[in-house]
């Protein structure tokens, strides 16, 4: 896969870690978008270099949907934790 299939995947596999964790973003659409991105590129790293199982060159590949949406869900918990507090503080 190239960069803007995981760029593409990314935005889907934020969408999906929206979805599974419903409730205000401190960056919002943008900031989850983004955080899908990364967090696509992260859950592929993570996945060739921790569990040795690097993903496949296939779009729609389970593993390759799995590792995206999993690093995506892990930097929005942790986009969370440390930010989360932002909006609330401007009320």
């Amino acid at each position: 896969m190239g960069i803007i299939s995981w760029v593409i995947l990314g935005l889907l596999a934020g969408a999906v870690a929206k979805i599974l964790l419903p409730g205000r973003d401190p960056g919002g659409l943008v900031g989850t978008t983004v955080i899908g991105v990364a967090g696509a590129f992260v859950g592929g790293w993570l996945s060739a270099k921790i569990l040795d199982k690097p993903v496949q060159h296939h779009f729609f590949d389970a593993a390759t949907w799995g590792a995206a949406i999993g690093g995506a869900l892990v930097l929005l918990i942790l986009y969370r934790i440390f930010f989360g507090d932002s909006r609330d503080a401007r009320r």
